[in-house]
């Protein structure tokens, strides 16, 4: 009897053990597919004509439900390139979109630029066959910059491509602006945007900016927040300094250098209260995106770690941004980044299974 007993509590202990394991190897399973799950956009955008690369959300404040999503179509070297304006739902609105933009890369925005005393929202780009920036006025897209801004004047390597806005407490703007080729140490050059005679014009304030020489520097975002700016150092990693014209040209962090497959890409920062939040980097060959933390670790502000990878159904995508305003269908924000079928796709915040 006593053997019996023996034998039955072994089968026991066995039959447990083997069903931990199994749930164990379930939990594991689940885990693994759930970090190889594609997620899927909410909506896509109506295609551009040609060659869809960075998109930009402008908030309207008075109704969101009147906000925008901009993208731009670089147009090849024909100069028949454009800014695609597209509603919440995706759809283009036609009055808006201006064509004839002349190789437009990178898109920003920035709130309420004082010109001659009236507040208005802004949309900046690059041109890069005219090597110059562009700005026009939100929701209205007219042109702001008679003609355009020259950018890296009295430089061999000018051909702009990246720009990010950054707006300093005293309601200074700044366009922080990259390119096809440069130096490293003054790669990218910040200008200083002012508004004169009804138009907006730009000064050099600042040369800045490392460069690992293995490809190129394109996507540039500003946390104004917190006072950063990062830009993709394309095959190398992510570099952090100070947006601020009058702080140190030191590098505050270098991150992401591995784990790419090979194009570091667009950048977006998706903001939460205080320091909270993530910056969200394109790993462009892996169909993928890499989210590291906005606010580093407890103990250093600028060790950005990887936190997710996700999986996007987007293809080779390029440029992106991000907003945690709740809007119309999006209740928690929107991320939205381009796709290489001619499209910008528009994600739900809380389907990446981020807080």
């Amino acid at each position: 009897m006593y053997k019996c007993l023996l034998f039955l509590s072994a089968v026991s202990a066995l039959l447990v053990s083997a069903v931990s394991c199994s749930v164990k190897d379930q939990k594991t399973k689940v885990k693994e597919e759930d970090s190889l799950r594609t997620i899927r956009p909410l909506l896509v955008t109506d295609s551009v004509r040609h060659d869809s690369d960075d998109p930009a959300v402008w908030i309207n404040r008075q109704d969101k439900s009147k906000s925008l999503i901009l993208g731009t179509d670089k147009g090849g070297d024909t100069g028949d390139g454009a800014i695609y304006v597209f509603d919440l739902n995706g759809k283009e609105v036609k009055d808006k979109t201006v064509h004839g933009i002349k190789r437009p890369n990178n898109i920003d925005i920035a709130y309420d630029f004082n010109i001659n005393g009236k507040l208005t929202d802004i949309a900046v780009l690059t041109e890069r066959l005219t090597n110059s920036i562009r700005v026009f006025s939100l929701p209205e897209m007219k042109p702001l910059d008679n003609g355009g801004i020259p950018v890296f004047e009295s430089d061999t390597a000018r051909a702009p491509m990246g720009v990010a806005l950054y707006t300093d407490a005293n309601k200074n703007t700044f366009a922080i602006v990259s390119r096809k080729n440069g130096i490293s140490g003054e790669y990218l050059w910040q200008y200083r945007l002012e508004a004169s005679n009804g138009f907006i014009t730009g000064k050099v304030v600042r040369k800045f900016g490392n460069y690992s020489g293995k490809h190129e520097i394109e996507s540039v975002a500003v946390d104004n927040e917190l006072g950063y700016v990062y830009y993709s150092d394309e095959g190398a990693g992510v570099r952090k300094y100070y947006a601020h014209p009058d702080s140190t040209n030191t590098e505050l962090a270098f991150f992401g250098q591995i784990g790419f497959t090979d194009n570091h890409e667009g950048i977006s920062i998706y903001k939460k209260s205080g320091t909270k939040g993530y910056i969200l980097v394109s790993d462009q060959q892996a169909n993928q995106f890499m989210v590291f933390s906005r606010d580093g670790s407890l103990s250093n502000p600028h060790d950005h770690q990887l936190i997710k990878v996700i999986k996007a159904s987007t293809r080779e995508s390029d440029g992106n941004d991000a907003t945690s305003d709740a809007l119309p269908g999006f209740p928690k924000g929107l991320f939205v980044a381009m796709s290489n079928d001619r499209t910008f796709q528009v994600y739900r915040w809380e389907d990446f299974g981020l807080e």
